[in-house]
């Protein structure tokens, strides 16, 4: 556990104040980086930019990830753990969409079967489909650049108070798109953890 938690700090950084956001309703039509906006932007956009931005990076992290790391490799549960690469890498694009669309009010962009097979409190059975993982690949980036341009455009305009498993309480997408900087860097160290330990037990 110390050592996840340590991967987890160095791979991510979370501002003190990251969940201090103004509750004021937004709406933006434009895409969010453009310089082409003409309505207002609240004081806490340079940290939803931010958190987009480091989104991104780590999408692009796990997408190099999916793409080297052997099958077989992606699919084991080593002993003691309850998942694997491949389920966490999974999980962090359908909680993402749970927690920014659904929560929203809006549909999500993926297919539902993903969601029922790797959202929260589901358990990998060790399989995973070529056409599963090709998918999975090109969801990592393209649910970001959804969410940027959704936001961007004004579609978030309500959201349900949800608490998470973390005992955070999200009132807005705001809270949502924050929290989910700090979901996924969790995951990260999960996997780099997992990563580590399947190295070495093939190399025994």
């Amino acid at each position: 556990m110390v050592n996840v938690i340590m991967l987890v700090t160095f791979c991510i950084y979370v501002p003190p104040n990251i969940f201090a956001l103004q509750r004021n309703p937004i709406t933006l039509n434009c895409t969010i980086f453009s310089g082409n906006c003409k309505k207002y932007q609240p004081k806490n956009m340079s940290t939803l930019e931010n958190a987009f931005d480091v989104t991104l990076q780590n999408r692009k992290k796990l997408y190099k990830l999916l793409k080297e790391t052997p099958k077989e490799v992606l699919l084991q549960i080593p002993q003691g753990f309850r998942n694997n690469i491949w389920w966490n890498i999974a999980h962090v694009v359908v909680t993402q969409q749970l927690l920014v669309y659904k929560f929203s009010g809006q549909p999500i962009r993926i297919n539902e079967v993903l969601v029922e097979k790797f959202k929260k409190g589901t358990i990998p059975d060790g399989t995973g489909t070529e056409e599963e993982i090709s998918q999975v690949a090109d969801l990592l980036l393209s649910t970001v650049q959804w969410m940027q341009e959704d936001y961007g455009n004004g579609l978030f305009d309500s959201y349900t108070e949800y608490t998470t498993s973390a005992n955070v309480t999200l009132s807005s997408v705001e809270d949502a798109i924050i929290f989910n900087v700090y979901h996924e860097g969790l995951h990260l160290g999960a996997i780099l953890s997992l990563l580590k330990v399947v190295s070495q037990v093939r190399q025994l």
